[in-house]
């Protein structure tokens, strides 16, 4: 990939810059972002691990006319898979390449929009005595999903929101208005939550992360172990928990995503292909300046 993002830069053959505000220039920009975006799957289809497992045949078009008919709507990438799929780790690649070329993203996770059950934790004695009674923590009536709705449409139409803050240290506590989160040209959106009901109707582009079972668990146990101090034998109960609320909530949505990513494929492949959208999409030829 970074043979591609070389060539990109280093070409003497570009495309002057559409004029976004007319029709025919969004319908050049569509058509040379089909042509790089062939290109990447043509390479990834090379690759021992690629990164791209599925593409939905009607994704192109359907993309290909949004931009073309409403230019003016924020761009909102909705991203879902299964509980430690990759899909946090993918949204740090791409905070890094926000940060590294002050990219127009905002970034937003939908744990945020679980319901505060602080109540119930306290009337059970714990998190983990509440998930044992049979409460079930992730199915979607335990989402603000209108709230969460209504803030991406809100965004996608240029208005900056005030999201909700779930607090992940075993309190259930769930604090209204607490993060500024700004509505730049592009959102992307992580979580199981993304496509839960109807808020997956929002989303110009939903990605799917898929990654081995096996591959799941050992993330999710380190994870719960190392970092949130959980004895091994709690963790593999919340983990057998995670399987069945895969196989109900989630795992359904895999085949209606436009876009299914591998979460065992290598990082720094990925960023390297961030950069290389990044490059094609900023590497066009000037117009020249009239005398």
């Amino acid at each position: 990939m970074k043979s591609l993002i070389e060539k990109e830069l280093q070409s003497a053959d570009k495309i002057l810059k559409p004029d976004f505000s007319s029709k025919s220039g969004r319908e050049l920009l569509v058509f040379y972002l089909q042509s790089k975006f062939k290109q990447i799957l043509s390479y990834d289809g090379r690759c021992e691990n690629p990164i791209f497992k599925g593409i939905n045949p009607n994704f192109a078009s359907k993309f290909s006319r949004r931009l073309i008919d409403n230019p003016s709507k924020r761009l909102l990438i909705g991203i879902t898979g299964e509980s430690a799929s990759g899909k946090s780790t993918i949204c740090r690649e791409i905070k890094k390449d926000i940060e590294k070329f002050d990219l127009p993203v905002s970034i937003l996770s939908t744990d945020n929009y679980f319901n505060d059950i602080s109540k119930e934790i306290k009337e059970y004695g714990g998190f983990d005595n509440l998930r044992d009674a049979g409460y079930d923590l992730d199915a979607p009536s335990n989402f603000q999903l209108d709230i969460l709705k209504n803030d991406l449409i809100s965004l996608s139409e240029g208005f900056d929101i005030k999201a909700p803050m779930y607090l992940p240290n075993g309190t259930g506590i769930s604090v209204p208005n607490a993060q500024d989160i700004k509505s730049n040209k592009i959102i992307v959106v992580e979580g199981i939550a993304t496509m839960y009901d109807n808020v997956q109707d929002v989303f110009d582009i939903k990605i799917y992360v898929e990654t081995e079972n096996g591959i799941r668990k050992e993330r999710f146990i380190t994870r719960a172990c190392k970092e949130r101090n959980q004895d091994e034998e709690n963790a593999i109960k919340h983990w057998n928990y995670l399987i069945d609320v895969g196989d109900r909530y989630v795992k359904p949505f895999r085949n209606q995503a436009d876009i299914v990513l591998n979460g065992n494929a290598d990082l720094e492949y990925f960023a390297d292909i961030l950069e290389y959208i990044h490059a094609f999409t900023n590497n066009y030829e000037q117009s020249p300046v009239p005398a």
